[in-house]
């Protein structure tokens, strides 16, 4: 059960990139379900028109590639046209698979770099003189940014990025009423991310074992992260990342229970 008043977006307008599936998605159909008109932005154009129409209340679905800045200008542009001057941007496109530096050309690499941290300073960037007064911008990184993990050399290196930008815009735009912030989510069940980095039950176990509450996060539960941020509640928050992750960047469970911690 949320804590959020219904109409508590009424009025605003929130453009997502990377907004057609997952995470992002539950995003955008929150901030519609809280009154924001909504736009949300992938490179494909029948995933954007069918988000957009799950969605509902004339949200739009706009496709472009966060990699090209004259694409995501020309996306947010029209958002702004049609749907009024942005008070929400949510920086989500993601790119992500598991392999070992050794294991992936320079081009793998780079993709992932490009999609993630170019494309979140693309997006900030493109916005900033289409936002309405005291906007807020959130970019979605992940706990790779501050604890590296084996098998994820450019996801770590592209989000630890994201999380030092996502800090230098809060310190240059904040003067101008521009909150910016980041949200880490942790492992989320039935998102892709997660299919890939935990294809079979035992990973899954695996996983959750090291977990301080023991399960997997829900995307509802990101998304209420992503109001928090963007609502009244938050507007003294600036330069933050918030970690909506059961915990699982504080350690592995079972070293704190073997330490004398709880089961």
């Amino acid at each position: 059960m949320s804590a959020f008043k219904d109409n508590l977006l009424a009025g605003m307008t929130a453009f997502v990139a990377g907004g057609t599936s997952g995470i992002n998605l539950g995003i955008a159909k929150r901030y519609a379900a809280l009154g924001a008109k909504v736009a949300v932005a992938g490179r494909n154009p029948e995933k954007a028109a069918n988000a957009a129409a799950e969605i509902g209340g004339g949200a739009l679905g706009l496709s472009c590639d966060v990699r090209d800045y004259a694409q995501i200008r020309a996306a947010l542009e029209e958002a702004k046209d049609k749907l009024g001057p942005l008070d929400i941007v949510v920086s989500g496109a993601a790119g992500n698979f598991v392999a070992p530096a050794l294991g992936m050309s320079a081009n793998g690499f780079k993709t992932v770099v490009d999609i993630d941290l170019n494309g979140t300073f693309n997006v900030f960037r493109a916005c900033y003189d289409l936002l309405a007064p005291n906007a807020s911008l959130i970019a979605i990184t992940a706990g790779q940014a501050v604890n590296p993990s084996m098998m994820q050399a450019h996801v770590c290196a592209a989000k630890a990025g994201i999380n030092q930008l996502i800090r230098v815009l809060a310190m240059e735009w904040g003067p101008a009423g521009v909150r910016v912030n980041g949200i880490s989510p942790g492992p989320i069940a039935g998102t892709e991310g997660m299919a890939r980095l935990s294809p079979t039950p035992e990973s899954d176990k695996a996983i959750t074992a090291r977990i301080p509450l023991r399960r997997f996060g829900q995307v509802e539960e990101v998304a209420e992260s992503a109001v928090f941020l963007v609502s009244d509640s938050a507007r003294y928050v600036t330069g933050t990342i918030l970690d909506c992750d059961g915990g699982s960047q504080l350690g592995d469970a079972r070293d704190r229970q073997a330490a004398g911690g709880l089961s």
